[in-house]
C-alpha cells in the first residue's frame, strides 16, 4: 500500500525530467519539450522509507518512455550517477529523486513483479483521517514462474559494483533500449521504450492503460 500526500512539488516530477531525459542513451523524443504523463505504477518499499514509482511519459510527440524513480529523504551513498534531481515537497520537505535502476530498493521489488506477479501497490490519499483509494492508471500483469524471488534490498554498495548494476544495452524488444539490473542471481531488463512484444518464458511484466489496449512489455528476466 502506498500512502500519498496531496502536496505541491517544486519542481514537479515531469519538470524534473525535461532536462534529464535527453541525456539518456535510450531517450527518444524532442529534447527540451514538455514531458507529459501517460500512466504510472508504484511498488511498496517493505521498510516504508523509499517511494518507488514508475512513470510512463512522452517528451513532446515522442514515443512512450518508461522511467522508474525512487524518492528519498536523504542522499543515497554511491548513487550520484543515478541522481535525477531534487524536489521540494510541501509535506515531506526536500526529496532526492533517483533513477530507480541505481537504487538497491528497486530490483527486488521488480523481481517480485516479474517472477511472481506481485502486482502494483494500491494507492491511498489520507483525507480528514480517512483513507481514500486512488484508482490505478494502468494494469500490470507479471509471470508466475515458480522461481525463487530474491528478497531485498540489495546492498547499497552494489549500486556501483555488485549484485545491482545498470547499463544500457541493445534488445530485441521492438526498438527500445533496456537497462539491466541484477539482484542475487536474477538479471532483469527494464524496457525503456516499451512496445507490445512476446513475454519470454523466463518471465516478464506487461502493462496496459486507456488508449493502449494491447499490453506492452515493461520488463523481463534474462
Amino acid at each position: 500500500m502506498a500512502l500519498l500526500h496531496r502536496a505541491e512539488l517544486r519542481p514537479s516530477k515531469l519538470e524534473l525530467l525535461v532536462p534529464w531525459l535527453p541525456g539518456r542513451s535510450w531517450f527518444a523524443g524532442e529534447a527540451g519539450a514538455e514531458v507529459t504523463r501517460v500512466a504510472a505504477y508504484r511498488f511498496d518499499d517493505p521498510a516504508g522509507e523509499v517511494g518507488v514509482e514508475t512513470l510512463l511519459v512522452r517528451a513532446g510527440d515522442g514515443p512512450v518512455l518508461q522511467v522508474p524513480l525512487t524518492y528519498r529523504g536523504a542522499p543515497l551513498a554511491g548513487a550520484d550517477d543515478f541522481l535525477v534531481g531534487l524536489v521540494e515537497h510541501s509535506v515531506l520537505g526536500r526529496r532526492w529523486v533517483y533513477d530507480a535502476c541505481g537504487d538497491p530498493v528497486y530490483p527486488p521489488l521488480l523481481a517480485a513483479a516479474v517472477l511472481a506477479d506481485a502486482g502494483q501497490a494500491e494507492e491511498y490519499f489520507e483525507v480528514d483521517g480517512k483513507r481514500e483509494m486512488r484508482p490505478a492508471s494502468m494494469t500490470l500483469t507479471g509471470s508466475r514462474t515458480g522461481r525463487p524471488v530474491p528478497t531485498g534490498p540489495a546492498s547499497a554498495g552494489a549500486v556501483s559494483a555488485g549484485s545491482v548494476s545498470a547499463g544500457s544495452v541493445s534488445t530485441g524488444s521492438g526498438d527500445g533500449g533496456v537497462t539491466v539490473v541484477r539482484v542475487g542471481d536474477v538479471e532483469l531488463a527494464v524496457v525503456r521504450r516499451p512496445v507490445p512484444a512476446e513475454v519470454p518464458g523466463s518471465g516478464g511484466l506487461t502493462g496496459s492503460w486507456p488508449g493502449q489496449d494491447e499490453p506492452v512489455l515493461l520488463a523481463y528476466a534474462r
